[in-house]
């Protein structure tokens, strides 16, 4: 079967080409942006991308099936070939239902945030239990320096997107990934350009759980309230966990050098002590949802230390990219105000003494706009210097609309804390470099690329 995917340079389609690409199907692809590293991926791989979308690509490459990405719509020239054509197409999510989950048995974790770590985090304790899972992950897993396996074993672990499906398909990705086993982390107002508000985005969720079989199992993360209210509604068998309710416990938890450590309880039983190198008591959550898993599955304790503690992350969480002159640069992909809040706590947990620096771009389609406002001044609380820069694509926006920088300044001075915002990225990077001193920890948030700030402000403090 020759697949042509229509947007093929995307997180999500480039991993999809992959995985087609080891199940030896002939596959190709368009992008508008064919650039490193997506293109040098796809390269690697022998797949060919065509720059720009035209008919013509089509014509030639003749495929029996073309998949398209979810940020494309009508007017696409390739899409309105497809339509007028009647050649078979399907949406990403549709693909990896058919083709790959089908037969499996299919682990969905879900939630407004943590499903992308929790999601590579499982996948290793099941290859560590030998279990050889397949799995797709919205990130590079650094244990497998890769975003996706096509594995011979009967699990298949994915992250539960519930961003919308495709022009064609508005409901969400997740409904798609026939879930056997749920891990249900969170729930929070999120994606503002599709959902209107929270009652709409739980309808959604709703759909999620409806879709478990009763033989299934929905691990619930208590700690969220609305998790917590939508979970009556299941006919599956529920486990319910948390830090603070829940069946499954996590108790005792201990910050170190090392990373974090804890025991784990069904109710008043100890089921074993765990530790994980990583920091934050969130990563607590994420070990604690995968240990039910686990054990759901008939893991031993011996083996599922042995994952945890091995695990290495994702790359964007957290991310030690370099230190100079005792100044250490993170990065993190962290962009709602609890994961800016539960990343920020969890540096000054660890390094108390420390002056932290929040390096904020609001970027995703929620927190450029003003809904956030408040709960973004909060957030930065943890930290002792803040800087904000230009709302992305704010001219997309209309002003009323659109978060201030400015106002969040005010807001985050007005709490106690240093703050301030820059026009370019340029001007954070002469600001923090000239700044920072040995002992600082700055954290640079951001979903997207921020104009490469990272190496730019390691290579300003190099020239010091």
């Amino acid at each position: 079967m020759k697949i042509y995917l229509i947007g093929i340079c995307g997180t999500a389609m480039a991993s999809l080409a992959g995985m087609l690409r080891e199940k030896k199907y002939d596959v190709s692809g368009s992008d508008s942006g064919v650039y490193p590293p997506m293109s040098d991926f796809l390269d690697r791989l022998g797949i060919p991308v065509h720059q720009g979308y035209n008919p013509d690509h089509l014509r030639q490459d003749k495929p029996d099936l073309v998949v398209i990405g979810n940020a494309l719509s009508r007017g696409n020239p390739e899409i309105e070939y497809v339509l007028d054509t009647g050649v078979r197409y399907a949406s990403m999510a549709e693909t990896v239902k058919e083709l790959f989950i089908r037969g499996k048995n299919s682990i969905v974790i879900a939630g407004t945030h943590g499903k992308t770590t929790t999601t590579a985090m499982l996948a290793w304790m099941l290859e560590v239990a030998g279990r050889e899972p397949s799995f797709l992950v919205g990130g590079i897993a650094e244990n497998f320096g890769k975003s996706f396996q096509v594995a011979d074993g009967s699990d298949f672990v994915i992250e539960g997107d519930e961003y919308d499906t495709a022009f064609f398909d508005k409901g969400p990705k997740f409904v798609h990934y026939l879930p056997r086993i749920l891990v249900l982390k969170n729930i929070e107002f999120d994606h503002a350009d599709i959902y209107k508000d929270l009652e709409a985005l739980k309808v959604s969720f709703r759909r999620l759980l409806n879709i478990v079989p009763r033989n299934g199992l929905i691990v619930a993360g208590v700690d969220s309230p609305v998790v917590a209210e939508l979970i009556p509604a299941a006919f599956s068998r529920v486990a319910t966990a948390g830090l603070g309710a829940g069946e499954w416990l996590a108790r005792n938890i201990v910050s170190s050098e090392e990373g974090m450590s804890f025991d784990a309880f069904r109710g008043e039983a100890s089921i074993g002590s765990f530790s994980i190198p990583m920091l934050g008591t969130f990563n607590v959550q994420n070990a604690l949802h995968c240990i039910v898993v686990c054990r759901e599955l008939g893991i031993e304790n011996r083996v599922i230390q042995q994952g945890l503690s091995t695990f290495k992350s994702v790359k964007r969480r957290m991310e030690v990219r370099g230190e100079v002159e005792g100044v250490r640069v993170y990065d993190d992909f962290a962009h709602h105000p609890t994961a800016v809040s539960e990343t920020l706590k969890a540096i000054r947990r660890r390094f108390p003494k420390d002056r932290v620096w929040a390096v904020f771009e609001p970027r995703s389609n929620t927190c450029r706009r003003r809904i956030f406002e408040q709960a973004f001044i909060e957030a930065f609380d943890p930290a002792d210097q803040v800087v904000i820069a230009r709302v992305f694509g704010a001219s997309k926006l209309a002003p009323e609309d659109a978060l201030s920088p400015d106002r969040v300044v005010e807001g985050v001075r007005a709490r106690g804390r240093e703050a301030v915002t820059f026009d370019s990225t340029g001007e954070i990077v002469e600001f923090i470099g000239g700044q920072a001193r040995p002992g600082d920890r700055v954290v640079i948030m951001s979903n997207g690329g921020f104009e490469n700030i990272h190496n730019r402000l390691l290579e300003r403090l190099r020239q010091r």
